[in-house]
């Protein structure tokens, strides 16, 4: 008599009515589940006598040599060289890395690390400032804890932990102080009406851009209210859009501290299309000096952002002590590249 395989995981998913993911995440007992939904995985699990691979879960336990990171984009510079120094490092281990993007979407970022902790990845890595909102702190309790249960380690990489107490490993680096020490770079070539352009209310990454911006303003006598936050998020487009709309506005001012390189780059071609020039009539300076910094028109003074030691540092750290790495944080420095984008302000426009 012939004897019947092994029921997998996919027919306890059919037969309950809803995804694998969903019957893992029941099963693991790591994530939390509408009631409803689990006893519907739990009575089609009894029924067809479904028993979990215990080689799979032995790989979960044990863990393989894999690197999984987690971008919002593969097209961002930044993101990318992040992602290239989780390579370098992994590669030089003996490991593998996977790449996944998410387009910011959290549904999408929940299933790639839940399929990635069902695949026995020993480190995920979430990459890029976020909005940290309630929803986000549970969600990212839940990744480190889940990861953590498996043998895994979560590391934050460019953004904080949202609590000290999950197990996860942070490194990141100033942003603060570089938009602080870019900022005084203008100030001390004579500007005072100078825009942030590109907050975003909320973003951890940008909103520490902004506080070393607004300090920066302050440490040289300005009142607050000199400071000025244009919040049009990130990107080429957006820096464009947000330039064009300031020149038509007539707003005074003759520096921009620009959220990114990329938002630099769109109000560098805006301020070119209103028919006024970098440095000339407006001084500009940047963040991050992605590769093509240098040759922007002008050449782009900005801060230079340690991207790929920082995917490296997330690997090494957390391999280096798995136990210490839990909950520890690190900080990497920035400092300035001083380039072609800044001058003195136009005569009689420096106050």
């Amino acid at each position: 008599m012939a004897t019947k395989g092994r029921v997998t995981i996919r027919e306890v998913a059919e037969r309950a009515g809803v995804s694998v993911a969903t019957v893992s995440r029941v099963l693991s007992g790591n994530y939390p589940v509408p009631p409803a939904t689990r006893t519907r995985v739990l009575r089609a699990a009894q029924a067809l006598d479904y028993v979990a691979n215990a080689h799979a879960r032995a790989l979960v336990g044990g863990g393989r040599k894999m690197v999984a990171v987690v971008l919002r984009q593969v097209t961002s510079p930044f993101y990318a060289q992040v992602a290239e120094g989780v390579e370098a490092e992994a590669a030089e281990r003996g490991w593998l890395c996977l790449v996944g993007a998410t387009g910011g979407d959290p549904q999408r970022e929940l299933e790639f690390v839940q399929l990635m902790r069902e695949e026995g990845a020993r480190l995920v890595i979430l990459v890029g400032g976020v909005v940290e909102d309630d929803a986000y702190r549970e969600r990212v309790a839940h990744y480190a804890q889940a990861l953590d249960a498996a043998g895994a380690r979560l590391v934050l990489c460019g953004r904080p932990a949202p609590d000290a107490d999950i197990p996860a490993l942070v490194v990141e680096f100033d942003n603060e102080a570089g938009a602080r020490a870019v900022t005084g770079h203008l100030l001390s070539a004579g500007h005072r009406r100078i825009v942030f352009l590109g907050g975003l209310p909320g973003n951890t990454t940008l909103d520490a851009r902004v506080a070393g911006y607004r300090a920066a303003l302050a440490e040289h006598g300005l009142p607050a209210e000199a400071g000025h936050v244009v919040d049009c998020g990130l990107g080429r487009g957006a820096g464009h859009r947000a330039m064009a709309e300031l020149l038509k506005d007539k707003r005074e001012f003759t520096a921009v501290v620009a959220g990114d390189d990329m938002v630099a780059a769109g109000a560098i071609r805006a301020i070119s299309e209103a028919g006024l020039r970098v440095p000339d009539d407006i001084s500009i300076v940047g963040y991050n000096d992605i590769p093509l910094a240098e040759d922007f028109n002008p050449p782009l003074t900005t801060v230079r952002t340690p991207s790929q030691e920082l995917g490296r540092a997330a690997v090494r750290l957390a391999l280096r002590d798995p136990e210490q790495a839990a909950g520890a944080h690190h900080l990497l420095g920035t400092h300035i590249v001083v380039r072609d984008s800044v001058a003195a302000p136009p005569p009689g426009r420096g106050l």
